[in-house]
């Protein structure tokens, strides 16, 4: 059965919790997270944001964001 992005998406984030763009593109080809996080949200599961500082891969710094799932299942 072929599953499709935000199943895969959710899945994810019951089974570890967290997960983040680099994550989502190179593991499920998912490469608008953000929306997928937003449709996930609008179902009713608490999802929250923690913005993290890092390096991009020439060295400069930047912020990404990482997804957190509060409750496993939807309201």
């Amino acid at each position: 059965m072929r599953t499709n992005k935000h199943s895969q998406v959710l899945k994810h984030l019951q089974e570890y919790g967290t997960i983040e763009s680099m994550q989502a593109i190179n593991q499920y080809g998912a490469t608008r997270l953000a929306a997928i996080i937003f449709d996930l949200r609008k179902r009713g599961y608490v999802i929250n944001t923690m913005m993290i500082d890092g390096t991009d891969r020439n060295g400069n710094p930047c912020r990404y964001a990482r997804y957190v799932l509060v409750g496993g299942d939807a309201r």
